[in-house]
């Protein structure tokens, strides 16, 4: 096995699902998702503090996509439209891979509790993240917080659709996620 290879994260991430959805989150070893990987357990926990943190994956990277996206919406956004642009700056970053893990994701989160804590986390992250980030355009804290549970709503919601779609579409994420807070804005003003 060759040390260092590139791309060693994607790697255990993919073979990670695979596995919790073969076996079980539960049945799977760390040892197991590292020999899958192609990898030592030694570089799993370079990249990974344990077998729930792969879920997480990615979350950083996506927090801070989110908070620059709003960060960089014209200085006349509503708090809205400041989530709008975050969701189109994140989305940016979602690829095929991200697609076509979706499904198998979904099914072993729904089989776990445990990863349904740690996704619960995730989207918490997501909102502190772009709460943070429409704090600092001034937005107060109750519309920032309300915000940012709609932008992390939008773009769960979004990625559902996305990755349950089969149109080969050139335009990604992005307008799965801004219909989804389209649609969000529209239910919030029926609620009276």
């Amino acid at each position: 096995m060759a040390r260092w290879q590139p791309g060693a994260t994607q790697r255990l991430v993919v073979a990670a699902v695979d596995l919790f959805t073969e076996q079980g989150y539960d049945a799977t070893t760390v040892a197991q998702i590292a020999e899958r990987a192609g990898v030592t357990k030694s570089t799993f926990f370079r990249h990974f503090s344990d077998k729930r943190e792969l879920l997480a994956a990615g979350q950083e990277t996506l927090s801070r996509l989110l908070a620059e996206g709003i960060t960089e919406a014209p200085a006349d956004a509503t708090p809205l439209q400041a989530v709008a642009v975050g969701l189109e700056y994140a989305s940016s970053a979602m690829g095929p891979t991200n697609r076509e893990l979706a499904p198998r994701l979904r099914a072993a989160v729904a089989a776990s509790t445990e990863l349904q804590e740690r996704d619960a986390l995730k989207s918490v992250g997501l909102a502190a993240a772009m709460t943070a980030a429409l704090a600092a355009r001034g937005v107060p804290d109750p519309t920032a917080h309300l915000a940012a549970e709609l932008g992390v709503l939008a773009f769960k919601r979004g990625y559902a659709r996305w990755s349950e779609s089969h149109e080969d579409d050139a335009g990604g994420l992005a307008p799965y996620a801004l219909t989804a807070l389209e649609e969000l804005r529209t239910a919030t003003a029926s609620l009276g």
